[in-house]
């Protein structure tokens, strides 16, 4: 191996440091000694040249904005132990997604699953639970309904409280509510449409508990499902003949809770606390109730289909996407796309395209649905400049 030759700067000269040339001190210099071992600070710099016999091998220098990496995972890692808070960790995520140029306030996040983890936790609650109904069943019906109840309570003690799990959370939200619900209902004597509204009352009451101990997002729409289910059943109690009206009803209450979720996202429109989380699971929750008794009314639901009702749903589904956009949740397109591959499906095969029907209508809708993802952004930009300011100041902003 050649010898390898490095090039470097002495250094700044100046009062304090100290220069030394190879042929020895100022002592040794007889005719033109040096000024003095410490320059003075008119002392300029010197290249000097050494020669070194080995190859040397300088670090690359680290690029600038790459540091070490953080995961999902760890940040809920530390949410759990109690390191950060939940708004501390989505005021992070956002500021990583701005600093990579990701739009995270368009991009509708919500906690689900942190890892291959929540699943197996998931597993052995539903295995537990289950088995705790079957054998309470076998004493009385209504005691496994109660066990299950009490099983996920005290599981959410540990998971949910302590752990902060996402998606174990919300399954043992569910089974608790739905516990209480079924627990109460099996306890009356005459199981009516008036028990279960008494029911769904304890339910809803069940569920306003849970919040209030655990805060889990999906608690809230669980209790305005129990509030719409009492409020259904309480009515048709009073008025049997109200059954007739279900579709009107529906509607109304999936645009009261439409309502509620705005008001929710409204306080919270950079998307970045729990309040977020809970206006997405609300937007859940009213998307069918809105968008099914419509379809229904227009006949989709029937499997005759003509041009006019094609017409009207496509009109139909662009407000849909309109209302999307503006808020900025898409629950309610999902909640509305099976109806639109329904009736384009049906309209096809009255045309004779029975084989192909569903593959051809699934075919243009989804080309369009990504091409609306892909262009999202701007395409909600031009919707909200159509808005007045009030409204504007109450949605999700665009960035």
């Amino acid at each position: 191996m050649g010898a390898s030759r490095l090039k470097f700067r002495a250094g700044t000269c100046g009062m304090g440091g100290r220069v030394v040339e190879c042929t020895g001190l100022e002592i040794r210099q007889g005719r033109k000694s040096f000024v003095g071992s410490n320059p003075t600070p008119s002392a300029r710099y010197r290249k000097i040249r050494v020669i070194v016999p080995f190859p040397v091998v300088l670090p690359p220098e680290p690029a600038k904005g790459i540091g070490k990496m953080y995961s999902d995972e760890d940040l809920a890692s530390a949410v759990g132990a109690g390191v950060l808070s939940d708004e501390a960790a989505e005021a992070f995520r956002a500021h990583v997604g701005q600093l990579r140029r990701a739009p995270a306030v368009d991009e509708e996040h919500f906690r689900l699953i942190t890892g291959f983890n929540d699943i197996f936790v998931v597993i052995a609650c539903v295995l537990l639970l289950v088995s705790l109904a079957g054998i309470g069943a076998s004493a009385a019906t209504w005691v496994g309904a109660a066990a299950v109840a009490a099983a996920a309570w005290l599981l959410a003690e540990f998971f949910t409280r302590k752990r902060r799990m996402a998606l174990p959370s919300i399954v043992l939200l569910l089974a608790f509510v739905g516990g209480v619900l079924a627990t109460v209902f099996l306890l009356l004597p005459q199981q009516t449409p008036g028990g279960f509204a008494v029911a769904s009352a304890f339910a809803a009451a069940a569920a306003c508990l849970h919040w209030w101990r655990f805060r889990v997002p999906i608690t809230v729409a669980a209790g305005a499902a129990a509030v719409v289910g009492c409020a259904f059943a309480l009515l048709i109690s009073v008025a049997p003949e109200a059954s007739n009206w279900l579709n009107a009803l529906s509607l109304i209450a999936g645009v009261a809770v439409f309502t509620l979720a705005m008001r929710w996202d409204a306080t919270d429109t950079m998307r970045q606390t729990r309040r977020s989380d809970v206006a997405f699971w609300l937007h859940l929750l009213a998307a069918p109730l809105i968008v099914h008794p419509i379809f229904t009314a227009l006949g989709v639901t029937s499997g005759q289909a003509n041009a006019g009702q094609a017409i009207v749903v496509v009109a139909l589904y662009v407000a849909i996407a309109l209302v999307s956009l503006a808020a900025d949740r898409r629950a309610l397109m999902v909640s509305a796309l099976t109806y639109v591959l329904y009736a384009f499906s049906a309209l096809l095969k009255q045309y004779g395209v029975v084989s192909l029907s569903f593959a051809i209508t699934a075919l243009a809708i989804g080309a369009a649905l990504l091409l609306l993802s892909a262009f999202w952004h701007p395409t909600r930009a031009f919707v909200l400049g159509f808005l007045p300011p009030a409204i504007q100041q109450r949605l999700a902003p665009f960035r």
